[in-house]
């Protein structure tokens, strides 16, 4: 026997017809359709919008607004103004761990970060993993030198 499309047909039991409702008694679901006997769940209609909670305050309206979004990846620095770097001596190639051994520093959880607030009069090679344009200008202006790690 060929397969033809018009021979073609949905497997025994696997589909069922659907329910007529409100067609009387015999029918099984007559007058009522079962949605029960008064309420606003037997309305037509009846489905609520999303979030309704009966007119009580919905959870949307009563939790506060987001200020703003959190920023994704966010990158965090431990910050240290170029200024600070005046106690350390002339030619010294500076890092986290010296500012943590001179003290400058204590307790450092994330990559240094040279902030350009002050004035700096020691030639110094300083390595960190980011420099703002002011601080890298006014150390290179003393004739240091910046170096980026990651």
């Amino acid at each position: 026997m060929t397969i033809k499309l018009e021979s073609l047909q949905s497997n025994k039991g696997s589909r069922r017809k659907k329910m007529r409702k409100g067609r009387g008694i015999a029918a099984g679901q007559g007058a009522s359709c079962g949605f029960g006997m008064r309420g606003q769940k037997s309305r037509s209609g009846r489905p609520t919008r999303p979030g309704f909670e009966g007119g009580q305050m919905p959870l949307y309206r009563r939790v506060p607004k987001l200020k703003h979004f959190p920023i994704v990846n966010q990158k965090n620095f431990t910050v240290l103004n170029v200024s600070r770097l005046n106690a350390l001596k002339d030619g010294t190639i500076v890092n986290l761990d010296l500012l943590v051994k001179e003290g400058i520093l204590t307790k450092p959880k994330n990559p240094l970060k040279i902030l350009g607030n002050g004035n700096l009069e020691v030639k110094l090679t300083v390595q960190a993993a980011a420099f703002t344009a002011s601080a890298k200008k006014k150390i290179e202006e003393v004739g240091g030198s910046c170096e980026l790690y990651n």
